[in-house]
């Protein structure tokens, strides 16, 4: 199960899952252009043993997230759902602590209920010493899921593993991701600049989509 299924990272990572060829594959997200246009890639490269569940949701609503566990048998998830531009967070800053934080912790309760195998948590470097109100919601949600992994380790004590593994990927700069500054550096030269920096001596070190798809199923399997 992937949510924020419709992003730049969840559609690339979607498309690297059908290479591994689920019997499901559920697709969670709240924005239904997004969704639709998700969705409609995928179909055009799916196996035919592969069933794709759209599912028009958000991730902090508990019974829907639980009923999804329930009916689908989820294994995996691959929780990336989360507002990440860090001035529309700023600016709405109970939005993004309620999602950022609240889906994470939705997802990571009715996991462990439905013994779900894997838990992948995506956040940010901007997690690492926050100055900012996103990056400070996604380190709490990090948190969240590093309270459950202690839980699960203190609960598996004299006792087989704990039924469900959990594991945290932070990105960097991600090239040519939703927010990033590469289409707006193009959408500036378009338009005859000028171009926009932070400082002039900024230096920004990228991966690519591909490789932050890679890095999450990567972690998935280290964990």
């Amino acid at each position: 199960m992937r949510t924020g299924a419709g992003g730049s990272i969840g559609s690339e990572l979607c498309r690297q899952i059908l290479q591994l060829s689920p019997s499901i594959l559920i697709l969670l997200e709240s924005s239904e252009p997004s969704l639709y246009a998700a969705e409609q890639e995928l179909r055009q490269q799916l196996p035919a043993s592969v069933e794709l569940v759209p599912v028009l949701g958000s991730a902090a609503d508990p019974a829907l997230v639980q009923r999804l566990f329930a009916d689908h048998g989820v294994q995996t998830v691959f929780h990336a759902a989360a507002y990440k531009h860090v001035p529309l967070v700023e600016s709405n800053p109970l939005a993004g602590l309620a999602n950022n934080v609240n889906s994470t912790r939705v997802v990571c309760q009715a996991a462990v209920a439905a013994g779900v195998s894997e838990l992948v948590l995506i956040s940010t470097d901007k997690a690492v010493r926050p100055t900012n109100v996103m990056g400070a919601s996604k380190r709490l949600a990090e948190l969240v899921v590093q309270a459950l992994a202690l839980e699960l380790s203190h609960g598996a004590e004299g006792a087989a593993q704990p039924r469900t593994r959990v594991a945290m990927v932070r990105f960097g700069n991600v090239l040519g991701s939703s927010g990033s500054v590469v289409p707006l550096f193009s959408k500036q030269i378009a338009a005859g600049g000028p171009i926009t920096l932070t400082h002039p001596e900024i230096i920004r070190c990228f991966m690519t989509i591909p490789e932050a798809a890679q890095l999450v199923l990567q972690a998935a399997t280290l964990a």
